[in-house]
């Protein structure tokens, strides 16, 4: 079992938590949970709604539609990030290529915390926002203006 501080280590590499500083991770690093899949495995299906975000530390994970690989997860990759904001349906399945060990956070419980915690919440919206501009920047675009061609 990991440590409050070893999470809090693989969390820092979680996109949407890279403006948390380790005070803030810590509260997340709480709440995360160690699960254990074996190869073959599925970790979760398509079109189940989404409930969680997950980190791989040990093992490998792929990420798949109809046949078709989509991606590879791996030692401190995050997958499923989007669950932590949107119960949507998910839209690929993920299975563990092998013996696989991941970091689980549960939506309720990450909802729970930016409750409770103001400066987290800040913090992951300013990500967010950044995550949107840079998007919009890819595509050529500003908030409320058309692509030019």
């Amino acid at each position: 079992m990991l440590t409050i501080v070893e999470k809090v280590i693989c969390l820092q590499n979680v996109d949407v938590f890279s403006e948390l500083p380790s005070e803030q991770l810590s509260y997340l690093a709480a709440i995360a949970e160690e699960v254990s899949y074996s190869k073959g495995d599925e970790i979760y299906r398509r079109d189940e709604v989404s409930d969680a975000l997950y980190v791989v530390l040990d093992g490998r994970v792929r990420i798949h539609r109809d046949g078709e690989e989509l991606a590879v997860e791996e030692v401190d990759d995050a997958f499923g990030t989007w669950a932590l904001f949107d119960e949507t349906p998910r839209v690929a399945t993920a299975t563990a290529d092998e013996d696989t060990r991941l970091l689980r956070i549960d939506r309720e419980d990450f909802l729970d915390i930016l409750t409770d915690h103001v400066g987290i919440t800040e913090n992951v919206m300013k990500t967010l926002v950044g995550r949107l501009r840079g998007l919009l920047d890819r595509v050529g675009t500003d908030i409320g203006q058309r692509p030019t061609s």
